[in-house]
C-alpha cells in the first residue's frame, strides 16, 4: 500500500461537477492499493499517518499529529501509485490490485482513520474520474509504503 499524504489547508475531490468530499487543515492522502496488500497493512498505514507529528506549534516547529489540530482528512484512491516506471515510456500498472480487492481495502483504510480519533474523514469516488483541488500547506508532502514500515 502507497500513499502520498500532503498537509492542506483546504482542498476538494470532484465527480463529475459535483463535489463529493471537502475538508479543511489536515490532510490530503492518495491511496495506492497493491497486490496483497492486506488490513493489517491498512492498520500501520492508518496509524503512522494518524500519528505524523507535521503541523506546526506555537513554536513554529513541525510537532503536532492530526488530533493534536482537530485534522481533518480527504482520502482519494489512486491506482496510478502503484505505477512501473522501469521500462519504455508508458507505466505498467500490474501491481495495482484488482478493484474487487482495492474498494473494500480502501473503505477499510478511510473506517480505520476514523478510528485513529480523526473527527472528519472525507473521500472520493472510488473508480471515478475526479477532479481533486488543494491548498498544500508549506508544501509538506510525504510518501508512505507499507513495505517500508516495521
Amino acid at each position: 500500500m502507497k500513499a502520498v499524504i500532503q498537509r492542506v489547508s483546504s482542498c476538494s475531490v470532484t465527480v463529475e461537477d459535483e463535489v463529493t468530499g471537502q475538508i479543511n487543515d489536515g490532510f490530503l492522502i492518495l491511496l495506492g492499493v497493491e497486490n496483497g496488500d492486506t488490513q493489517s497493512q491498512a492498520d500501520k498505514l492508518c496509524d503512522k499517518i494518524a500519528g505524523l507529528r507535521v503541523f506546526t506549534d506555537e513554536n513554529d516547529k513541525m510537532n503536532l499529529s492530526l488530533g493534536d489540530i482537530d485534522g481533518e482528512v480527504l482520502v482519494v484512491s489512486n491506482f496510478t501509485l502503484c505505477a512501473n516506471c522501469r521500462k519504455g515510456r508508458r507505466p505498467n500498472f500490474e501491481a495495482a490490485a484488482r478493484p474487487e480487492t482495492a474498494e473494500p481495502l480502501y473503505e477499510y483504510f478511510c473506517e480505520r482513520m476514523k478510528k485513529n480519533g480523526i473527527r472528519k474523514v472525507e473521500k472520493g469516488i472510488f473508480g471515478a474520474d475526479m477532479k481533486v483541488s488543494l491548498l498544500n500547506d508549506g508544501p509538506v508532502t510525504i510518501v508512505i509504503d507499507t513495505k517500508d514500515l516495521a
